[in-house]
């Protein structure tokens, strides 16, 4: 048996790689066609086969170099050729296809190739296609073998007790990381290209009996609409199957952690996996769900409760404090007290701007200033942003552009903004509490109150895959109560969320802590 390789330099005139056409039983006019619709890229290799019994090459070898791993291929291809081919008497290429099907392959994960649409795919995805002579059929094998960034500990969702473990950018590490925490036969994985250039494998992850089916089939019919030539992040999905696409509230809920992941799998909810992040879609999503930490799990019931109420106060702050300012400063002065007040006036003597444009310039310049943090490299962009805002504000205050209190709202303001676990909400609050201002400059107090009721009617009219944004509080259900703003100890969620998991709604059995042995 000898090789002989194929040189992919060079250029010419290509047909279009997404007609699906079928493949031909001539090795040679198969192999014509693949240089050319590839361009003949020189990270395409194509390695020829001769056997001794035939003078023709009879088979070929087809991967990309850097997507899959040739020492899989050397090992447990190649040298399978001149362990089993040889051994066998062939006599026909019948009986040459038979041996590379059953013997030649070591591999566990092959599957066959009828069209030139799904060879490309294969070969591009890090598989290595086989074909042969006098065969329109060929085998791809599963060798991929990139590098990638590997598990590291997650930096945009940072925890004091728990996994520190995140996901990658390779789709099935990530499937592997929640396969380790959720060891259940019924877990469920199904992954379709999506993309008419990227074919970006998405994966969609869920426990067969205890996710709405209904669920699940919404989320494969959404997928399958989408039509679209390149998905490059999950992002991309989050907005082609979103709910309602007017709406600041993010309808997808979205982690970097699969101890995250895993909890919600375990309430029926759906995860959508994407090739290329690490970033891990969950719908239906709910807006507590937002609110909610793993870490709530992990610590005593009191002191989770005790944190999430800290983060409620934490929303507050951040939507209505520099609107509260504004309307009490200009409408309505006689709520303050007269000390408060006279000392109020007396900061704002000299201010040549009314309270909403002081509160609108140190609010664009703090978010420039976080923007600009974040932009910047990683080693300085935090220094910066500190100190930029320290002295802009120190500076502000003596030249007598903005008053003290003001500084002090907005930093209370934008440390708020930080308790949110779910930074897509967070933006979502940083964004309202603009036209929260405007409102209470031109109204007061009765403009903050139109734009609350604006809020929860928006946020109730909301529905997530069919579920109700805002449950369990609209509707009210008051057995899902006992995870919502509270959470109750762990033997007393005996319940998955009723309008999330149909199917299988007891997530364990009452068992009552024992009482204290007696001395």
């Amino acid at each position: 048996m000898t090789f002989s390789n194929r040189s992919n330099s060079g250029s010419g005139a290509t047909e279009s790689a997404h007609e699906i056409q079928p493949l031909q039983t001539s090795l040679a006019m198969n192999i014509r066609k693949a240089e050319e619709d590839l361009g003949r890229s020189t990270d395409i290799i194509i390695r020829e086969v001769r056997t001794r019994t035939f003078v023709v090459p009879s088979i070929a070898v087809l991967y990309t170099d850097g997507l899959a791993d040739e020492k899989v291929i050397n090992d447990f291809i190649m040298e399978s050729f001149f362990l089993d081919i040889t051994e066998e008497p062939v006599s026909s290429s019948s009986d040459l296809f038979q041996i590379v099907q059953d013997k030649a392959v070591t591999i566990g994960d092959i599957k066959t190739v009828t069209d030139f649409e799904t060879l490309y795919h294969a070969i591009l995805s890090g598989e290595t296609v086989i074909l042969l002579d006098g065969h329109a059929v060929g085998v791809a094998v599963d060798t991929r073998g990139w590098k990638d960034r590997g598990v590291t500990e997650s930096s945009t969702e940072s925890a004091v007790r728990g996994p520190r473990e995140a996901f990658s950018e390779t789709l099935q590490t990530n499937t592997a990381l929640i396969r380790r925490k959720i060891k259940d036969p019924n877990l469920w994985v199904e992954t379709r290209p999506i993309g008419r250039v990227t074919k970006t494998d998405v994966a969609i992850m869920f426990i067969n009996g205890i996710a709405n089916d209904k669920v699940v089939e919404e989320v494969r019919r959404r997928l399958d609409r989408i039509d679209i030539d390149g998905i490059m992040e999950s992002g991309y999905i989050e907005e082609l199957i979103q709910d309602e696409t007017y709406t600041p509230f993010p309808t997808v809920f979205n982690s970097e952690r699969p101890d995250i992941i895993a909890s919600e799998l375990l309430e029926g909810k759906v995860a959508i996996l994407v090739d290329g992040t690490p970033f891990v879609l969950i719908v239906p999503a709910l807006f507590v769900s937002f609110l909610h930490a793993a870490e709530d799990y992990y610590h005593r019931a009191d002191i989770s409760s005790l944190v999430r109420m800290l983060r409620y106060i934490g929303i507050f702050i951040t939507l209505f404090a520099p609107s509260l300012y504004v309307a009490i400063t200009t409408f309505h002065q006689e709520m303050l007290p007269t000390p408060l007040l006279l000392g109020l006036a007396a900061q704002r003597e000299g201010i040549p701007f009314p309270a909403f444009i002081e509160a609108l310039i140190m609010e664009l310049a703090f978010e420039v200033l976080r923007e600009a943090g974040l932009r910047m490299p990683r080693a300085i962009g935090p220094a910066v942003s500190v100190v930029g805002t320290l002295i802009i504000g120190e500076a502000s205050v003596e030249a007598g552009i903005v008053s003290a209190a003001m500084v002090i709202i907005v930093a209370i303001t934008a440390i708020s903004s930080f308790v949110f676990p779910a930074y897509s909400m967070s933006n979502t609050f940083r964004m309202l509490r603009f036209p929260m201002m405007g409102l209470a400059a031109s109204f007061g107090l009765f403009g903050i109150i139109i734009g609350v009721i604006v809020i929860v009617l928006h946020l109730c009219s909301l529905r997530s895959f069919g579920v109700p944004y805002m449950s369990p509080f609209a509707p009210m259900i008051p057995a899902d109560q006992k995870d919502a703003i509270f959470r109750l100890p762990q033997w007393a969620l005996l319940s998955r969320p009723r309008l999330i998991s149909r199917n299988n709604a007891i997530r364990k059995r009452y068992s009552p802590p024992k009482p204290k042995p007696r001395k």
